[in-house]
């Protein structure tokens, strides 16, 4: 089995219910974010993926939430809330339909809020 590691980071904010008294208020996070995919076999060029091709997608998908309330995306709502947790979860999933090859898989995203406090999804 191969893993591939990049990391990235955004910057958002988000409210969080029921929580911590202090996390109902309007808070922000630069979080970094690290997604680690996998996959049994090499493509012809002796790579699992491309790292460019990887991290445009992780580009992309930071784009959408970078610098928003987070709150106010349509993804997140009461139910399922922007939580690190959440946002992984999210991530993940996201990735996982922009790579366009079946013997990738993502195989785990972490989201870390600050330097001591992270939440991993693994699919």
């Amino acid at each position: 089995m191969f893993e591939l590691k990049v990391i990235s980071q955004f910057a958002a904010a988000h409210r969080l219910k029921m929580v911590d008294i202090k996390c109902e208020n309007l808070h922000g996070h630069n979080w970094k974010v690290e997604v680690c995919v996998e996959g049994k076999r090499l493509n012809p060029a002796g790579v699992l993926i491309d790292f460019g091709e990887l991290k445009q997608h992780v580009k992309h998908i930071m784009e959408e939430l970078d610098h928003k309330f987070l709150n106010d995306i349509g993804m997140f709502n009461d139910q399922f809330p922007p939580s690190s947790e959440n946002i992984a979860f999210y991530i993940a999933g996201r990735l996982q339909r922009l790579i366009d090859d079946s013997d990738v898989r993502v195989s785990r995203v972490t989201t870390w809020e600050s330097d001591s406090a992270s939440a991993t999804y693994i699919p």
